[in-house]
């Protein structure tokens, strides 16, 4: 190969991960714009809180449903065809948010533009990791964390400046431009990169996915507010449980699983995605712990909280791309244990919180902790989808996102929970703020825990970066990866 087609290459890689990237962006940037344009939203329309706040609600459950659907998809469909609805859908969900004149019309909208966005993150990780080879696949999903990380700083702080000034429609007229010159840019560049096969869809598997993962986000969403014992959410983790079983049951006895199960066979895989669901737990719970501390305990206001929050999203996604390049030379291991010793020690240092916290603690101890989860999430995403055949990529990324979701909710439910049964009664403190920092302090005892756990398991993770000598033999003990039909892909595809 000439150097002048080489560097062609390179460019076609960088430019279909920036388009990707993007829509990636706008997807989870979307799905954190809306929380301070609640109020806004509930006086239009005239609704109550409870009922306000599905607008967040339903596009978290329509995103977690369609995770395990992906891997389906990404086989049946070109990689043009795929991105193509989902941007589509996400556009036009957003179109039908912008112009909605009725709340269950605004509602009707996130359910579509969800649609699009539960596609487009596993397709991105899907497609960069089949473009990038195997020693750039750290960089790769470098620029994956930086769009996880950076994504949800950016949207509440954006979107209270934004209904300051204007109608909340305003961050659906933002959005929507932008994902139609995505689409535009995408139709001239964007090239075919995935295998497709020819899968059957099994409809018994997806309402089996369905009502298992929609009901256990469901559930462990609201165990929060309602307390576990809650029918409303008892009756919702109790289907998701059993049909989650059932569905699990029906992918391993099908010839051609939506979602093939067995890649936790692979035990890489299952070590790298227990670690990044514990510290998914650990941060997505924390970040919601930390504004009802701030507001609630400390009197601060939510524009100093979010700027509290903002140093380590940035700092976590600016170290992304850089343990990238590192996971690129030295694997996953010592990055691992490196951030998860820093995670550690500073959540622990969050449980010492008191009335009078300054904000610079607070700041500087969340900056660093967020620095160290830069070390872990994306390198140990990357070496358990490194530990699979290529041909199970779309499997492995359905189902790595799949468990960040169900792990990040769990996290929430769970701290929100010790948070409010730990608080003291009013007799034993002082006053009633430093009763609830009690509570405060004792979910991030439990995120410690949970993150020295991981710790623990990080000494676990294997030394290197690529797929493990005896992947191949594996694989072909496996009924799903056939090895014959992927070569006539890639014929077919060159």
């Amino acid at each position: 190969m000439t150097t002048s087609s080489q560097s062609s290459q390179t460019k076609n890689v960088k430019t279909i991960a920036a388009i990707l990237l993007t829509g990636a962006f706008m997807a989870i940037l979307n799905q954190t714009l809306l929380a301070t344009a609640l109020p806004h939203i509930m006086s239009d329309f005239g609704i109550s809180a409870d009922l306000g706040q599905w607008v967040n609600s339903v596009f978290m459950l329509v995103n977690g449903v369609m995770i395990p659907v992906t891997a389906f998809l990404i086989e049946k469909f070109t990689t043009r065809r795929l991105f193509f609805t989902a941007m589509g859908l996400f556009a036009l969900g957003t179109l039908l948010c912008a112009l909605a004149p009725t709340y269950a019309a605004l509602i009707f909208g996130r359910i579509i533009q969800a649609a699009g966005a539960g596609i487009m993150m596993p397709l991105m990780q899907t497609v960069l990791l089949l473009v990038f080879p195997v020693e750039r696949r750290g960089f790769a999903m470098g620029m994956v964390g930086l769009v996880i990380a950076f994504a949800p700083a950016v949207g509440p702080t954006l979107s209270g400046y934004l209904i300051e000034h204007f109608h909340w429609s305003i961050l659906f007229w933002i959005i929507f431009p932008l994902s139609v010159l995505n689409i535009i840019v995408a139709y001239r560049v964007l090239k075919n990169v995935s295998f497709t096969r020819d899968p059957k869809l099994d409809i018994f598997s997806v309402i089996l996915s369905t009502l298992g993962f929609g009901g256990l986000l469901y559930g462990f969403s609201f165990a929060g507010t309602y307390g576990w014992a809650d029918p409303n959410v008892l009756l919702p983790m109790s289907l998701g449980l059993v049909t989650l079983g059932l569905f699990v049951w029906r992918q391993l006895i099908l010839r051609q699983p939506i979602l093939e199960v067995r890649v936790f066979k692979y035990g890489v895989f299952t070590t790298a995605t227990i670690i990044g669901m514990i510290v998914f737990m650990s941060m997505i719970g924390s970040q919601t712990i930390l504004p009802i501390y701030m507001q609630d305990m400390n009197d601060f206001s939510a524009l100093e909280t979010g700027l509290m929050l903002l140093p380590g999203a940035v700092a976590m996604g600016l170290m992304s791309p850089i343990t990238g390049r590192i996971f690129d030379k030295f694997g996953a291991r010592k990055l691992a244990i490196f951030g998860l010793f820093i995670v550690c020690a500073t959540t622990f240092m969050f449980t010492q919180l008191t009335t009078t916290t300054s904000f610079a603690y607070l700041a500087t101890v969340n900056t660093f902790r967020m620095f160290g989860m830069a070390f872990v999430m994306m390198p140990v995403t990357t070496a358990a989808i490194n530990s699979l055949p290529n041909v199970l990529i779309p499997h492995g990324t359905a189902m790595n996102n799949t468990a960040r979701q169900v792990a990040g909710s769990i996290g929430t439910a769970a701290l929100v929970t010790v948070m409010s049964s730990m608080a003291l009664a009013p007799e034993q403190a002082p006053s009633m703020n430093e009763a609830m920092v009690h509570g405060v302090n004792m979910a991030f005892w439990l995120a410690t825990i949970l993150t020295f756990i991981g710790f623990i398991l990080s000494f676990f993770v294997p030394k290197g970066k690529g797929m493990p000598p005896d992947t191949i033999k594996e694989s072909k003990a496996m009924s799903y990866t056939e090895e014959k039909k992927q070569n006539e892909a890639s014929r077919q595809r060159g």
